[in-house]
């Protein structure tokens, strides 16, 4: 390969940060130790699969543009909901062009198409990938309510109430009927509850 990777590491670098990026909005929740922004990308790259499967929408696109949803924190930050009201975060867009700059092109504007047809929500994988995001703040919400952090109840019932899809929200309401460890006791033969 003759293209200079040397952008591309740094931006590999530079992705790593998001293993110590904390959720911000999980601290107006009072959760002492919150996700990282990594963290709840892993499980957003998941969900679409699902989605995307069961809406007939392509899965590996669906998690291909939820693998880089949140790629931008690692300039803009993860500003939550109250912070947009007060400073907006930044363009996904413009930081994505920033970050992908000297990258050899075919890479470049493949992350920044991947970026912008997320942002537009228009394609079926993109409405997949939106409603995995949401999905996965509801998932961590359900779990900081059972380690007794109550005071998610509302961003349970925000991220509930945002979802689009059919699978999504059936999705939803099968997590809401389950406990955090029903999937434990069914692999121990314990049964479903």
């Amino acid at each position: 390969m003759t293209d200079d990777l040397s952008a591309a590491g740094r931006f590999l670098y530079e992705a790593g940060t998001l293993k110590q990026a904390r959720r911000t909005g999980w601290w107006m929740a009072r959760a002492r130790d919150p996700e990282g922004v990594a963290e709840h990308s892993w499980r957003t790259a998941l969900i679409p699969t699902i989605i995307a499967k069961l809406k007939g929408a392509d899965p590996v696109r669906a998690a291909y543009l939820a693998v880089w949803h949140d790629t931008q924190e690692t300039r803009t930050g993860d500003v939550n909901h109250l912070g947009k009201k007060y400073a907006p975060a930044g363009d996904p867009q413009e930081a994505t062009a920033d970050q992908t700059a000297g990258m050899p092109e075919v890479l470049a504007s493949a992350v920044r198409k991947l970026v912008a047809e997320y942002g537009a929500k228009e394609s079926p994988e993109a409405v997949c990938a939106q409603d995995a995001d949401k999905l996965e703040f509801l998932l961590q919400g359900i779990e900081y309510k059972a380690q007794g952090y109550e005071n998610t109840q509302r961003w349970i019932d925000n991220s509930r109430g945002r979802l689009v899809t059919e699978a999504a929200n059936q999705l939803a309401d099968e997590l809401l009927a389950q406990g955090t460890i029903d999937w434990l006791r069914t692999a121990l033969g314990e049964g479903e509850t």
